[in-house]
């Protein structure tokens, strides 16, 4: 009879996801520092962070499928190897491919680690699983937050990217040595007796599919917009950098006192409301300027807060026959989203940047201009204008988020008043 330590798993799984944060926070603070290292334009920096997006959904859809039979260790066990191996690639990178290469590498370890770690909280707090989930994904943004100091802190003492990127193998070895320590429980699908019939059965069912395709439009508001945030409006303020850390510490506390929350609220009332914030926050990044951006990026952060977690929560909670491979098909989603959304922004966003420019420019040559000069004057206006034109496209996607959580709100209700009139009848 194994031994479960539940503390223990729930602590070594945000190491876990410790390092998965932290490879956002870092690239989304070196973005510009590779721009320039490589000469890189902005489709190419874009495909460059969707590829961890890829390898993202990549993992996480097939650890759904296997996770139940080779068990959630074995595949933490391969999280950690991926992980050296894309850390290690990345210290060492060459160029655009090697970069391209280590991104998706390190994509790969971060999907399996979630598609680990999401059906542990679930079979580890069976009672409280959007409360732990919350709890447990507040290492994202707080990763995200150390991972953008650890950038501000390293440029201002001149050490290179490649340092920043080293700094996240001490929890990569951390968690690797917490997780081959300890013995893990069966997935709750398993343990509960639900049949692999059942588990297709949920995740064909209209309300799975229906949260299926809202993951994409959570996802993109949030992880987007957090990976892109410094790139697009560095221009608009000086401290954009510290624009993605106060959202995300906004995030980091919401999370940490989910439990009121959710239980006063339930999951669809949360999603509800995290929509309207989020659009609320997106429209105001896209409009403000100056000091007042940094209110922006608070309401912004305090729509995007329960999100990701609350999304899984309320699959866990409502469509429990799903299972590990419902929780991870919903990542899969949101990540595979994003990954899509990302590199057509990144087009996007030169072709916008051309558009401000004078008729006719060289986009490359624009780059290439000297600080100072004349042409790195025009590039830095068109990209003024260009940034928030993003995030104004973007802000359609929480605005039909409000509508579709308002039904899914007066769904579920009418759902439980009819449960009620059932269990009244008998």
């Amino acid at each position: 009879m194994p031994n479960i330590q539940t503390n223990k798993l729930f602590w070594a799984s945000c190491m876990a996801l410790l390092v998965t944060s932290l490879s956002f926070g870092i690239r989304a603070g070196m973005m510009g520092q590779l721009a320039n290292e490589f000469q890189l334009n902005a489709t190419q920096l874009g495909t460059i962070t969707a590829t961890a997006f890829w390898g993202f959904p990549l993992a996480i859809i097939i650890g759904g499928f296997i996770v139940d039979a080779v068990g959630m260790k074995r595949l933490l066990v391969a999280a950690f190897v991926f992980h050296l191996a894309g850390i290690a690639l990345t210290i060492f990178a060459q160029g655009y491919w090697s970069l391209f290469l280590s991104t998706l590498l390190i994509g790969i370890a971060n999907g399996t680690v979630e598609a680990a770690c999401n059906p542990l909280m679930a079979t580890l707090f069976p009672e409280n699983k959007t409360t732990k989930l919350n709890h447990f994904h507040l290492w994202f943004p707080g990763g995200i937050v150390i991972g953008t100091l650890v950038v501000t802190l390293f440029v201002k003492v001149s050490l290179s990217w490649q340092w920043q990127v080293a700094a996240m193998l001490i929890p990569t070895l951390v968690y690797g040595f917490l997780f081959s320590k300890l013995d893990f429980p069966k997935t709750e699908r398993v343990t509960s007796g639900y049949s692999t019939s059942d588990m297709y059965r949920a995740v064909l069912s209209p309300l799975f599919i229906f949260m299926f395709i809202c993951m994409f439009g959570t996802a993109i508001t949030e992880l987007f917009t957090g990976q892109w945030i410094g790139l697009l409006l560095k221009n608009v303020t000086d401290n954009a950098l510290l624009l993605l850390t106060l959202t995300t510490g906004i995030m980091v506390i919401g999370r940490a006192f989910a439990e009121p929350v959710v239980h006063k609220l339930a999951p669809q009332g949360v999603l509800l409301l995290s929509a309207i914030f989020a659009a609320s926050g997106l429209y105001m990044l896209s409009t403000l300027t100056g000091s007042s951006i940094f209110l922006a990026a608070i309401v912004f952060g305090i729509g995007v807060c329960y999100f990701w977690p609350t999304m899984i929560g309320f699959v866990a909670e409502n469509i429990p026959g799903s299972g590990a491979l419902g929780l991870n098909l919903m990542g899969g989603a949101g990540m595979f989203a994003v990954s899509i959304y990302t590199v057509f922004m990144g087009s996007f966003y030169d072709k916008l940047i051309v558009k401000h420019l004078p008729a006719g420019a060289d986009l490359k040559v624009y780059s290439k201009a000297s600080e100072g000069s004349l042409l790195a004057q025009d590039l830095n206006e068109a990209k003024n204008m260009a940034g928030p034109e993003i995030l104004q496209t973007t802000l359609v996607i929480p605005l039909i988020l409000v509508l579709a959580f308002t039904g899914l709100l007066l769904y579920m209700r009418s759902r439980k008043i009819r449960a009620a009139k059932s269990l009244h009848a008998i």
